[in-house]
């Protein structure tokens, strides 16, 4: 990863993640790139309205004014061209965020330059800009619409899914192929066995240093871990966050019960998961981050 944005915590993200563009979106599936480019154009002094990401990136920017110095750097990276995407910084400068690097890339996937900026979270509405990023080793999301915001707190909560998102997919394998008692005596034999980070572990690791540098008692983040595991397969699961000196503030060990209520409960601006029914179900509740890694978005052989 590169260094260029020194130990900062970086995030990219991409226009329609950030803001509402549904009706530009739509134009340009129906009309194309130019009649696009020239909605754009014609409507660049409007502003946009917030989109499903946009509390969570305000509440990332805002942990700079409250550590008084810049650790949280939130990059715009789009498909438009610079040309279409001033509208976008228009509606920056409306709402006073802190973003003032972008990268246009006209047309083609973003993913290459996330090496370039050093990011450690990718979030898009572009699925396969996300799978290429995934697959590049960078954490990345599919922002599903839809989920309930809480810009109305001032405290970040995040909530992470376990295996395939924090964790490898190695685990969940097992499940898939060997079903719940497999997956148990597995872990159960393997609990003093780290597991493999997943593609949200750096992501977490640089949350974590954030939460280091405040007060315990006064830390304006909080996570959670959010998992179908249960006993005996959360001794892994804890032993591995140990290993890695990493700490989550709430954990929950679900046991195969819906997430919805939890995440409710707990209040988090957005929930990363990899599973699409979970994803859906959990949709109504909160904004929602699709992983999509790991064997259960592989395609299914017949």
């Amino acid at each position: 990863m590169s260094n260029g944005l020194g130990d900062k915590l970086v995030l990219a993200i991409s226009s329609r993640a950030l803001f509402d563009l549904t009706e530009s979106h739509q134009i340009y599936e129906r009309e194309g790139v130019e009649a696009y480019r020239q909605y754009q154009i014609e409507h660049e002094e409007e502003i946009l309205q917030p989109g499903d990401a946009f509390p969570l990136v305000e509440k990332l920017l805002n942990l700079n004014n409250a550590l008084g110095s810049p650790r949280v750097e939130v990059i715009l990276i789009s498909r438009n061209s610079a040309d279409t995407g001033l509208r976008a910084f228009n509606s920056i400068q409306h709402y006073n965020l802190g973003i003032s690097r972008a990268a246009f890339v006209g047309g083609r996937s973003p993913d290459p330059y996330l090496a370039a900026f050093g990011c450690h979270l990718f979030l898009s509405t572009h699925a396969d800009d996300v799978r290429s990023a995934l697959r590049a080793g960078f954490g990345a999301a599919s922002i599903l619409s839809g989920g309930a915001q809480r810009a109305d707190s001032n405290e970040l909560r995040i909530a992470f899914d376990g295996d395939a998102v924090l964790f490898s997919d190695d685990s969940e394998r097992v499940y898939q192929q060997g079903g719940l008692a497999a997956f148990q005596a597995h872990e159960q034999q393997a609990a003093r066995d780290p597991l493999g980070g997943g593609p949200f572990k750096p992501f977490l690791a640089a949350l974590n240093r954030l939460q280091k540098e405040f007060p315990e008692d006064a830390c304006p983040i909080r996570t959670a871990l959010v998992t179908a595991r249960s006993a005996p397969a959360h001794e892994r699961v804890i032993r591995t966050l140990r290993e890695w000196d990493i700490r989550l503030d709430e954990s929950f060990f679900l046991g195969g019960l819906e997430k919805s209520a939890i995440l409710e409960t707990f209040g988090a601006d957005m929930f990363f998961d990899d599973q699409a029914s979970h994803c859906e179900k959990a949709s109504g509740v909160v904004a929602i981050g699709h992983v999509l890694h790991g064997v259960s978005n592989e395609p299914q052989k017949s």
